[in-house]
């Protein structure tokens, strides 16, 4: 598969999830639907893996690296957005979320020995300065209390640990780990470590078994997870941590889009300037030259 084509499709696919994590609220706590969602994308990917005949053993130290992937990725990642946008708007949580770009660029520095490229800071500061545009109407009354505090610093967690799972994924390609068991397994773990989670806050377990629950727990299990995850983290092998992570830049374009379209969202002068910004900062950062470069 191009690379092109590895990048166009989390793009839509992450643009279109907040549609159907509507249909995830409610009834399920979020932490659940979250276990629900990566546990049942661990068991497509391991019933795939069991139809291809592929490889499923590997060393303790691997399955170390495969669980902190899951951890950081499938797990904190996701629980600290759901808990965030408690305290603060959807739109503060996206704009402290593209930060992952500008994080995947120090901390690919930091842990993978990557060389700071000024052509791709500067990509990911015009790309982030967009998507601050596209939610200014929500972001220009904000008075921060204690509690939206605690909502900004569980977004920026969120972003750091999604950051994080990016370089862990990116060092075990570099070790020769596949890209879909390694999927599999972190799913798998990442799924186990949110229902202790669950268990140690107390929360109650339950499950809706309306068709809007259940279908919209596949789409993000089937889509978002597996197809989603295999198609970034793949390109993330391929030309590094740092351009791959402008797909969470240019998600939140395609949810404005379908918002527009869906739900009648209005768009003003701040949208379209923020969508422009995001465009000039792709076409800086993921060119058709760049896209196609080694890290």
């Amino acid at each position: 598969m191009g690379n092109t084509l590895l990048y166009l499709i989390p793009v839509f696919i992450w643009g279109s999830t907040w549609l159907a994590i509507k249909f995830q609220l409610g009834v399920v706590p979020p932490e659940l639907s979250v276990a629900y969602r990566f546990l049942l994308g661990a068991l497509i990917l391991f019933a795939y893996i069991k139809w291809r005949g592929l490889n499923l053993r590997f060393s303790r130290r691997e399955h170390m690296f495969m669980a902190l992937q899951g951890l950081m990725l499938f797990s904190l990642n996701y629980v600290m957005v759901y808990f965030s946008e408690m305290y603060v708007t959807s739109g503060l949580v996206a704009v402290l979320f593209s930060a992952v770009i500008i994080l995947n660029v120090v901390f690919g520095a930091i842990f993978l020995g990557n060389a700071v490229q000024g052509r791709v800071v500067a990509g990911a500061l015009v790309g982030v300065v967009g998507v601050a545009l596209i939610f200014w109407p929500e972001l220009q009354d904000l008075q921060v209390d204690s509690l939206r505090a605690l909502g900004i610093a569980l977004g920026l967690f969120a972003a750091v640990s999604a950051s994080l799972g990016n370089i862990v994924s990116a060092r075990n390609q570099r070790a020769q780990l596949p890209v879909i068991q390694t999927n599999a397994y972190g799913m798998l773990y990442g799924s186990l470590a949110t229902l202790a989670f669950a268990m140690l806050r107390g929360t109650q377990f339950s499950f809706d078994p309306s068709l809007s629950y259940v279908a919209s727990l596949l789409y993000l299990a089937l889509f978002g997870s597996v197809i989603a995850f295999g198609s970034y983290l793949t390109l993330l092998g391929r030309i590094g941590a740092d351009r791959a992570a402008y797909v969470n830049v240019f998600v939140p374009v395609i949810a404005l889009a379908l918002s527009a379209l869906f739900e009648g969202l209005e768009l003003g002068w701040f949208e379209f300037m923020g969508v422009a910004l995001v465009l000039l900062g792709n076409a800086v950062v993921v060119s058709t030259k760049r896209l196609s470069a080694k890290a």
